[in-house]
């Protein structure tokens, strides 16, 4: 009778306990905390000749390089039955498409629900530098970080992605 009295009050101190701690988790109004970066969605840098450097990454490093530069294929760690991408991309060095960063690079970090972090990053006074886009593949929108690096946020559907690239006869890197 002890041991059975033990068991139930030691099952129920442990869901207690999780309940509690997810509560602590959970905003005030009992929503989960906003999920925000995922992943890495790409890397982008300024080089003198792009059509040159995807070539000698082609040669001698072996990525499946196209016109964009080259995409890397994995499988997501919440679904592994889920393939996700990052895409490497060199641009030529007189891009504007950096600014009003004056970096050499870019990030694209893979988001969740977009529209909601864009809302949560305004009341945190982040520079929004556009508008959120949308296409098939996902939306995007970028923003600033504190030391001026433009940075993309990409709410991606993997599967049209996968398609555009079927579309172009592209080939990943895996």
């Amino acid at each position: 009778m002890k041991k059975r009295i033990l068991i139930t009050l030691s099952l129920f101190t442990t869901f207690a306990l999780g309940f509690a701690f997810k509560s602590l988790l959970s905003n005030s109004n009992g929503e989960q905390p906003l999920k925000k970066v995922t992943g890495i969605g790409g890397i982008f840098f300024k080089c003198q000749d792009p059509k040159k450097v995807r070539e000698w990454y082609q040669t001698n490093l072996g990525l499946n390089t196209n016109e964009y530069g080259a995409v890397f294929e994995w499988r997501q760690g919440a679904d592994t039955t889920k393939k996700g991408f990052t895409q490497w991309s060199p641009f030529n060095e007189k891009t504007k498409y950096f600014e009003p960063s004056t970096k050499d690079f870019m990030i694209n970090y893979r988001v969740e629900n977009l529209e909601a972090l864009v809302d949560q990053l305004r009341k945190d006074s982040v520079t929004i530098v556009d508008k959120i886009e949308a296409a098939d593949y996902g939306k995007f929108i970028h923003i600033m970080d504190i030391e001026g690096n433009k940075i993309e946020l990409w709410e991606p559907n993997d599967i049209e992605f996968e398609k555009l690239g079927e579309k172009i006869g592209a080939k990943t890197t895996k």
